[in-house]
Protein backbone atom coordinates (compact mmCIF):
# COMPACT_ATOMS: atom_id res chain seq x y z
CA UNK A 1 0.00 0.00 0.00
CA UNK A 2 1.39 3.28 -0.65
CA UNK A 3 0.16 6.48 0.88
CA UNK A 4 1.32 8.43 -2.40
CA UNK A 5 -1.01 7.32 -4.36
CA UNK A 6 -4.11 7.30 -1.69
CA UNK A 7 -3.42 10.64 -1.12
CA UNK A 8 -3.43 11.37 -4.85
CA UNK A 9 -6.41 9.61 -4.70
CA UNK A 10 -8.12 11.58 -1.97
CA UNK A 11 -7.49 14.79 -4.11
CA UNK A 12 -8.51 13.81 -7.35
CA UNK A 13 -11.73 12.17 -5.46
CA UNK A 14 -11.97 15.97 -3.87
CA UNK A 15 -12.46 17.13 -7.71
CA UNK A 16 -14.55 14.90 -8.75
CA UNK A 17 -17.07 15.26 -5.98
CA UNK A 18 -17.34 19.23 -6.37
CA UNK A 19 -17.45 19.36 -10.46
CA UNK A 20 -18.81 15.85 -11.55
CA UNK A 21 -16.15 15.43 -13.88
CA UNK A 22 -11.75 14.58 -13.29
CA UNK A 23 -11.76 11.32 -12.76
CA UNK A 24 -9.85 9.68 -15.69
CA UNK A 25 -8.70 13.27 -17.25
CA UNK A 26 -6.68 13.54 -13.96
CA UNK A 27 -6.20 10.28 -12.54
CA UNK A 28 -4.30 8.70 -15.60
CA UNK A 29 -2.28 11.58 -16.53
CA UNK A 30 -1.40 11.74 -12.73
CA UNK A 31 -0.11 8.43 -12.76
CA UNK A 32 1.86 8.89 -15.48
CA UNK A 33 3.58 11.45 -14.95
CA UNK A 34 4.01 12.18 -11.37
CA UNK A 35 3.96 8.56 -10.00
CA UNK A 36 5.93 7.01 -13.50
CA UNK A 37 3.89 4.43 -13.78
CA UNK A 38 3.52 3.27 -17.73
CA UNK A 39 0.56 4.34 -19.48
CA UNK A 40 -0.57 0.88 -20.17
CA UNK A 41 -0.66 0.09 -16.46
CA UNK A 42 -2.39 3.38 -15.68
CA UNK A 43 -4.88 3.08 -17.90
CA UNK A 44 -5.93 -0.55 -17.20
CA UNK A 45 -5.77 0.47 -13.35
CA UNK A 46 -8.12 3.69 -13.79
CA UNK A 47 -10.50 1.99 -16.09
CA UNK A 48 -11.70 -0.50 -12.75
CA UNK A 49 -11.01 2.45 -11.21
CA UNK A 50 -13.88 4.36 -12.93
CA UNK A 51 -16.00 1.63 -12.74
CA UNK A 52 -15.86 1.39 -8.90
CA UNK A 53 -16.45 5.02 -8.17
CA UNK A 54 -19.37 6.02 -10.53
CA UNK A 55 -21.11 2.58 -9.28
CA UNK A 56 -22.57 4.28 -6.40
CA UNK A 57 -23.75 7.24 -8.43
CA UNK A 58 -25.45 4.66 -10.92
CA UNK A 59 -27.37 3.46 -7.82
CA UNK A 60 -28.40 7.22 -6.64
CA UNK A 61 -29.21 8.65 -9.79
CA UNK A 62 -30.98 5.19 -10.89
CA UNK A 63 -33.57 5.35 -7.67
CA UNK A 64 -34.37 8.54 -8.50
CA UNK A 65 -35.37 7.87 -11.86
CA UNK A 66 -32.87 10.48 -13.27
CA UNK A 67 -31.89 7.43 -15.51
CA UNK A 68 -33.38 6.45 -18.92
CA UNK A 69 -32.12 2.80 -19.36
CA UNK A 70 -33.28 2.54 -23.41
CA UNK A 71 -30.88 5.85 -23.79
CA UNK A 72 -27.79 3.95 -21.83
CA UNK A 73 -28.13 0.91 -23.83
CA UNK A 74 -27.99 2.49 -27.30
CA UNK A 75 -24.80 4.18 -25.84
CA UNK A 76 -23.82 0.65 -24.66
CA UNK A 77 -24.68 -0.92 -27.82
CA UNK A 78 -21.79 0.94 -30.09
CA UNK A 79 -19.44 1.85 -26.92
CA UNK A 80 -19.00 -1.94 -25.01
CA UNK A 81 -18.26 -4.26 -28.49
CA UNK A 82 -16.10 -1.38 -29.74
CA UNK A 83 -13.87 -0.81 -26.64
CA UNK A 84 -13.59 -4.30 -26.70
CA UNK A 85 -12.63 -4.78 -30.02
CA UNK A 86 -10.14 -1.78 -29.07
CA UNK A 87 -8.59 -3.58 -26.59
CA UNK A 88 -7.79 -6.79 -28.60
CA UNK A 89 -6.19 -4.39 -31.37
CA UNK A 90 -4.20 -3.03 -28.69
CA UNK A 91 -3.27 -6.57 -27.41
CA UNK A 92 -1.86 -7.12 -30.83
CA UNK A 93 0.88 -4.06 -30.49
CA UNK A 94 1.89 -5.77 -27.29
CA UNK A 95 1.66 -4.72 -24.10
CA UNK A 96 5.33 -3.67 -23.04
CA UNK A 97 6.19 -2.66 -27.09
CA UNK A 98 6.69 0.91 -28.02
CA UNK A 99 4.33 1.44 -30.14
CA UNK A 100 1.45 0.47 -27.27
CA UNK A 101 2.96 3.17 -25.07
CA UNK A 102 2.92 5.72 -27.97
CA UNK A 103 -0.44 5.23 -29.05
CA UNK A 104 -1.63 5.43 -25.49
CA UNK A 105 0.25 8.90 -24.75
CA UNK A 106 -1.54 10.54 -28.11
CA UNK A 107 -4.82 9.20 -27.21
CA UNK A 108 -4.13 10.05 -23.67
CA UNK A 109 -3.13 13.62 -24.52
CA UNK A 110 -5.75 14.18 -27.67
CA UNK A 111 -8.62 13.04 -24.90
CA UNK A 112 -7.78 15.08 -22.52
CA UNK A 113 -7.25 18.29 -24.63
CA UNK A 114 -10.99 17.45 -26.04
CA UNK A 115 -12.39 17.23 -22.35
CA UNK A 116 -11.18 20.47 -21.62
CA UNK A 117 -12.64 22.10 -24.57
CA UNK A 118 -15.85 20.47 -23.62
CA UNK A 119 -15.37 21.44 -19.86
CA UNK A 120 -14.54 25.60 -21.47
CA UNK A 121 -17.73 25.18 -23.88
CA UNK A 122 -20.06 23.00 -22.62
CA UNK A 123 -22.66 25.72 -21.05
CA UNK A 124 -22.91 27.54 -24.71
CA UNK A 125 -23.01 24.45 -26.42
CA UNK A 126 -25.90 23.72 -24.79
CA UNK A 127 -27.82 27.21 -25.39
CA UNK A 128 -27.16 26.60 -28.71
CA UNK A 129 -28.36 23.13 -28.69
CA UNK A 130 -31.52 23.72 -27.26
CA UNK A 131 -31.80 26.67 -29.21
CA UNK A 132 -32.13 24.33 -32.57
CA UNK A 133 -34.43 22.44 -30.89
CA UNK A 134 -34.66 18.63 -32.30
CA UNK A 135 -32.34 18.70 -35.03
CA UNK A 136 -32.37 15.01 -35.44
CA UNK A 137 -35.99 15.03 -36.05
CA UNK A 138 -38.08 13.84 -32.87
CA UNK A 139 -36.50 12.40 -29.57
CA UNK A 140 -37.50 8.86 -30.68
CA UNK A 141 -36.17 9.29 -34.71
CA UNK A 142 -34.15 6.36 -36.94
CA UNK A 143 -31.56 9.05 -36.97
CA UNK A 144 -31.37 9.78 -33.50
CA UNK A 145 -31.28 6.41 -32.37
CA UNK A 146 -28.43 5.15 -34.86
CA UNK A 147 -26.35 8.13 -34.30
CA UNK A 148 -26.71 7.87 -30.25
CA UNK A 149 -24.88 4.37 -31.28
CA UNK A 150 -22.13 5.56 -33.36
CA UNK A 151 -21.58 8.37 -30.78
CA UNK A 152 -21.25 5.34 -28.21
CA UNK A 153 -18.57 3.27 -30.11
CA UNK A 154 -16.79 6.66 -30.37
CA UNK A 155 -16.45 7.20 -26.76
CA UNK A 156 -15.83 3.56 -26.43
CA UNK A 157 -12.67 3.11 -28.72
CA UNK A 158 -11.54 7.00 -27.14
CA UNK A 159 -11.98 5.01 -23.37
CA UNK A 160 -10.53 1.89 -24.30
CA UNK A 161 -7.20 3.64 -24.77
CA UNK A 162 -6.84 6.74 -22.51
CA UNK A 163 -9.28 5.62 -19.61
CA UNK A 164 -10.81 9.12 -20.63
CA UNK A 165 -14.21 10.22 -22.26
CA UNK A 166 -16.68 8.91 -20.51
CA UNK A 167 -17.86 11.66 -18.45
CA UNK A 168 -17.21 15.27 -19.95
CA UNK A 169 -17.23 14.48 -23.27
CA UNK A 170 -20.25 11.95 -23.21
CA UNK A 171 -22.22 14.48 -20.90
CA UNK A 172 -21.59 16.91 -24.05
CA UNK A 173 -22.46 14.35 -26.54
CA UNK A 174 -26.04 13.90 -24.80
CA UNK A 175 -26.30 17.69 -24.33
CA UNK A 176 -26.20 17.90 -28.54
CA UNK A 177 -27.93 14.69 -29.12
CA UNK A 178 -31.14 15.01 -26.74
CA UNK A 179 -31.28 18.94 -26.18
CA UNK A 180 -34.51 18.61 -24.33
CA UNK A 181 -33.05 15.70 -21.82
CA UNK A 182 -33.14 17.84 -18.06
CA UNK A 183 -29.18 18.17 -17.03
CA UNK A 184 -29.77 15.86 -14.14
CA UNK A 185 -30.97 13.70 -16.29
CA UNK A 186 -28.03 13.89 -18.72
CA UNK A 187 -25.55 13.56 -15.76
CA UNK A 188 -27.65 10.13 -14.93
CA UNK A 189 -27.55 8.73 -18.33
CA UNK A 190 -23.78 9.30 -18.49
CA UNK A 191 -22.74 8.22 -15.45
CA UNK A 192 -24.98 4.82 -16.24
CA UNK A 193 -23.21 3.99 -19.33
CA UNK A 194 -19.65 4.80 -18.02
CA UNK A 195 -19.80 2.58 -15.46
CA UNK A 196 -20.16 -0.82 -18.29
CA UNK A 197 -17.98 1.01 -20.44
CA UNK A 198 -15.29 1.40 -18.10
CA UNK A 199 -15.92 -2.07 -16.62
CA UNK A 200 -15.45 -3.61 -19.70
CA UNK A 201 -12.72 -2.36 -20.94
CA UNK A 202 -10.83 -2.50 -17.72
CA UNK A 203 -11.68 -6.40 -17.70
CA UNK A 204 -10.41 -6.32 -21.18
CA UNK A 205 -7.19 -4.35 -19.64
CA UNK A 206 -7.11 -6.94 -17.24
CA UNK A 207 -6.50 -9.68 -19.64
CA UNK A 208 -4.26 -7.65 -20.86
CA UNK A 209 -2.38 -7.91 -17.49
CA UNK A 210 -1.93 -4.22 -17.36
CA UNK A 211 -3.76 -3.95 -14.11
CA UNK A 212 -2.30 -3.24 -10.57
CA UNK A 213 -4.42 -4.30 -7.78
CA UNK A 214 -2.27 -2.89 -5.08
CA UNK A 215 -2.74 0.78 -7.08
CA UNK A 216 -6.01 0.06 -7.57
CA UNK A 217 -6.68 -0.49 -3.80
CA UNK A 218 -4.00 2.56 -2.50
CA UNK A 219 -6.14 4.40 -5.19
CA UNK A 220 -9.56 3.88 -3.82
CA UNK A 221 -8.97 4.06 -0.49
CA UNK A 222 -8.64 8.25 -0.56
CA UNK A 223 -11.01 8.45 -3.72
CA UNK A 224 -13.95 7.58 -1.77
CA UNK A 225 -13.57 9.36 1.43
CA UNK A 226 -12.77 12.30 -1.00
CA UNK A 227 -15.38 11.80 -3.13
CA UNK A 228 -18.17 11.92 -0.21
CA UNK A 229 -16.65 14.86 1.07
CA UNK A 230 -16.03 16.85 -2.06
CA UNK A 231 -19.63 16.08 -3.01
CA UNK A 232 -21.07 18.09 0.34
CA UNK A 233 -18.50 21.03 0.18
CA UNK A 234 -19.41 21.95 -3.89
CA UNK A 235 -22.13 24.38 -2.77
CA UNK A 236 -19.21 26.57 -1.41
CA UNK A 237 -16.78 26.23 -4.33
CA UNK A 238 -16.81 28.39 -7.47
CA UNK A 239 -17.44 25.51 -9.29
CA UNK A 240 -17.31 28.24 -12.75
CA UNK A 241 -13.77 28.79 -11.80
CA UNK A 242 -13.14 25.46 -10.60
CA UNK A 243 -13.74 23.76 -14.30
CA UNK A 244 -12.24 26.71 -15.71
CA UNK A 245 -8.83 26.23 -13.94
CA UNK A 246 -9.71 22.28 -14.46
CA UNK A 247 -9.58 22.58 -18.37
CA UNK A 248 -6.24 24.89 -18.42
CA UNK A 249 -4.78 22.42 -16.48
CA UNK A 250 -6.20 19.24 -18.61
CA UNK A 251 -4.86 21.08 -22.15
CA UNK A 252 -1.19 22.00 -20.33
CA UNK A 253 -0.86 17.93 -19.49
CA UNK A 254 -2.45 17.15 -23.02
CA UNK A 255 0.11 19.12 -24.86
CA UNK A 256 2.48 17.39 -22.39
CA UNK A 257 1.40 14.25 -23.41
CA UNK A 258 1.37 14.63 -26.87
CA UNK A 259 4.75 15.66 -27.14
CA UNK A 260 5.73 12.68 -24.73
CA UNK A 261 4.21 10.43 -27.80
CA UNK A 262 6.25 11.97 -30.42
Amino acid sequence: MDWGYSLSGLIVGLIVGMTGVGGGSLMTPLLVTVFGISPATAVGTDLLYAAVTKAGGVWVHGRRGHVDWTLVGRLATGSIPAAILTVAALGLLGVKSKHFSTVVMAALGAALILTALALLFRERLTRLARSRGEWLGGPDSAARHRLTVVIGAVLGILVAISSVGAGALGVVALVLLYPKLSAVRIVGCDIAHAVPLTLAAGLGHFALGTVDFTLLGSLLLGSLPGIYIGSHISAKIPERLLRRMLAVLLVAIGGKLMAMAV
